[in-house]
C-alpha cells in the first residue's frame, strides 16, 4: 500500500510526526521541570492522576476494574517511579519522533502511554494521538524516511535490506 511503503508519501508521515513529537516533547519538557513529577515532591502527580481515575472506577465511569486494580496495586506505590517514566518517556519519544530515529519504536511507546492515559478515563487528545501513533507504527519503514530512519534503518539490518555477513 502506498501510505505504507512508498518513500513518495514519507512527506504526510513527516508531517504526523513533527507534530506527534513536539506534543511529547514539549509535554515532557514541562514535566521534567515540575517539581510534581521530578522534583523534590516527584510522584505527587501521578498519585493525583492515580487516585481521580480510581474515583472514576468507584463510580463505575471511564475506568474498568481490572486498570483500577493496576494503578492502585502497581502505579500508587511506585508513584515516584511512574513520574520520572512518564516525564523522561515523553521527551525521548518525542525526540525520536522529531529526529525521525526508531520512529516505529517511538511511535509505539508514545500510542502505549496513550492507551494507558485512556485507559485511566482521560479523553482530552489522547484518542487522536493514540490513532496517529498506530498509523506511524504501521508506516514504520517510510515514516522516518526525512530522518535519522533513512540511514540507521540500513545499518541495523531491516527485513528488507539485510546486510551481507562475512
Amino acid at each position: 500500500m502506498f501510505l505504507f511503503s512508498s518513500t513518495r508519501s514519507a512527506w504526510i508521515w513527516l508531517i504526523i510526526r513533527l507534530y506527534l513529537g513536539y506534543i511529547w516533547f514539549t509535554s515532557g519538557i514541562k514535566k521534567l521541570s515540575a517539581d510534581a513529577w521530578t522534583g523534590e515532591n516527584a510522584g505527587a502527580a501521578i498519585q493525583g492522576f492515580v487516585k481521580g481515575a480510581l474515583a472514576k472506577a468507584e463510580g463505575g465511569k471511564d475506568v474498568a476494574g481490572w486498570y483500577a486494580s493496576f494503578l492502585e496495586n502497581f502505579v500508587l506505590p511506585n508513584a515516584k517511579l511512574f513520574g520520572y517514566m512518564v516525564a523522561y518517556g515523553e521527551v525521548l519519544v518525542g525526540l525520536g519522533l522529531i529526529l525521525g530515529l526508531l520512529t516505529g519504536i517511538a511511535a509505539f511507546f508514545g500510542g502505549l502511554m496513550n492507551a494507558s492515559f485512556l485507559f485511566a478515563g482521560t479523553l482530552s487528545t489522547n484518542p487522536l494521538l493514540f490513532i496517529l501513533a498506530t498509523w506511524l507504527v504501521l508506516a514504520w519503514k517510510v515514516a522516518g524516511w526525512y530522518g535519522l530512519d533513512r540511514w540507521a534503518l540500513p545499518l541495523l539490518g531491516t527485513p528488507w535490506s539485510r546486510r551481507k555477513r562475512d
